[in-house]
């Protein structure tokens, strides 16, 4: 990989991760857009730089990170039925990322979702800002459906919220709380995996995991700001129709016959 492809992957990690749009499924776009050659270190370079997008999290909400263990408890009852799933059904998984139709499927599913979203919790009791113990173990399965790209864990997670009665800005905080040690988790196994298969981490990939995780760190901490204001004020709708257009664009290339490269 060149500098340049490890930085435009790395701003469209940083933009999307948090967004309800899919960064796996936008990444996957990316690199197909790009020519980039398939092999293990880009699908690994595709989790890894994740790492950087979280940290951001981290400093942005510090002081959130140290106010009690039950804060730790109720991110780690989340987490366990994703990584359960994901460690069962991990080899199905990967093979679904390298299927661009079903990024492109996901996208205009949940973009149609996301159209009347606003709508349907509108009349919903949402003063609640931060789960239960309980209602977190409930978004983490709704995080599980976003093993399928194309989805997004954010939208994914921010639903979940939102069906627990949280408020627009509470439920896009625990999903991002959330993505701390799930991309963290995801990162460390593809590290592993891809060091377990031969991977030698050569001068050059650590050249490109680190210029992809310090982009994607800063692109991330003006993502997160600027997409809670957003939401606060003017709801899902826009991403909606963003996620259609995409996915459309995308099956009409490919069912034209297209020749997109993937994974």
């Amino acid at each position: 990989m060149s500098i340049g492809e490890d930085i435009v992957l790395a701003v469209v990690e940083g933009l999307t991760e948090f967004l309800p749009v899919s960064s796996t499924g936008h990444m996957i776009i990316a690199s197909s857009l790009m020519g980039i050659a398939s092999d293990q270190f880009v699908k690994t370079f595709t989790v890894a730089i994740q790492l950087g997008a979280i940290t951001s999290v981290v400093i942005l909400y510090w002081k959130r990170f140290f106010q009690s263990i039950n804060f730790y408890l109720k991110l780690f009852v989340a987490f366990i039925p994703a990584a359960v799933i994901g460690f069962l059904l991990g080899d199905y998984i990967d093979q679904l990322l390298e299927r661009i139709e079903v990024v492109a499927w996901m996208l205009i599913l949940g973009g149609i979702l996301f159209l009347f979203i606003d709508r349907l919790f509108s009349n919903q009791d949402k003063s609640a800002q931060e789960p239960s113990m309980t209602s977190a173990f409930k978004i983490g399965f709704f995080q599980c459906i976003a093993l399928v790209p194309g989805v997004s864990r954010s939208a994914a997670t921010i639903i979940g919220g939102l069906t627990q009665k949280l408020s627009k800005q509470a439920a896009a905080e625990f999903s991002f709380f959330l993505a701390v040690p799930t991309m963290f988790a995801a990162t460390a196994y593809k590290l592993l995996k891809y060091y377990k298969a031969g991977g030698s981490f050569e001068q050059a990939e650590i050249i490109d995991l680190a210029i992809g995780n310090v982009v994607a760190f800063v692109v991330a901490l003006l993502a997160i700001k600027y997409f809670i204001r957003f939401i606060s004020t003017h709801g899902f709708k826009v991403f909606g129709y963003y996620r259609i257009a995409v996915g459309l664009i995308i099956l009409i290339l490919y069912y034209s016959g297209a020749s997109v490269s993937i994974f």
